[in-house]
């Protein structure tokens, strides 16, 4: 892997801005700072490599409400270190879909031991949306994994591309918007 040099700035509410411009705010609805590892690293800290490389998409759009690696199998021979998991025929851009398909955790194991590094996903969480207990959440924090959620993957066919996917420097964040490419081999 090339290296990579960050040269972004990192943004918190100590950023300086244009005088008279409004300092950068984050406001929490939730009562950790960072939603299922209150002591994790921020995500303006994490290693950027995760995020740029190799990776495979594969269609669960038949997967129960967790994706298993059941629903995985037809696709999992070689894995590079990044999987996409597209779960919906049409993405749902206007409204929130309270019955999104989320991984089974020891799914997320599973793919961890085959050296998966970064999951991602066409839905809006890896945990279904009524989970309080947030376990596969808590599988990503334990095997050092990072996720991508809310993919737009509707005209994304099955198979290996390159997968670009920055975060921002956010330095009081868990996570951060991203614009996430495909390219071709």
């Amino acid at each position: 892997m090339k290296k990579i040099w960050d040269i972004s700035p990192p943004i918190d509410a100590s950023s300086p801005v244009f005088p008279g411009d409004t300092s950068f705010q984050l406001n929490w609805t939730a009562e950790a700072p960072l939603h299922y590892d209150p002591c994790g690293v921020a995500i303006g800290q994490v290693d950027l490599q995760t995020f740029i490389g190799p990776c495979r998409v594969i269609h669960a759009m038949g997967a129960g409400p967790l994706i298993t690696m059941q629903d995985l199998k037809h696709k999992i021979q070689h894995l590079p270190e990044r999987v996409l998991v597209r779960t919906y025929a049409k993405f749902p851009e206007q409204a929130f879909d309270s019955q999104l398909k989320g991984f089974a955790p020891e799914t997320l194991t599973a793919l961890a031991d085959l050296g998966v590094k970064l999951v991602g996903i066409d839905s809006a969480s890896i945990d279904p949306a009524d989970s309080k207990t947030l376990d596969s959440h808590q599988i990503i924090r334990q095997r050092n994994m990072r996720v991508l959620e809310n993919l737009q993957l509707d005209h994304i066919e099955e198979g290996d591309y390159e997968l670009i996917a920055l975060p921002l420097k956010l330095m009081s964040a868990d996570a951060s918007p991203v614009r996430a490419i495909l390219r071709e081999l």
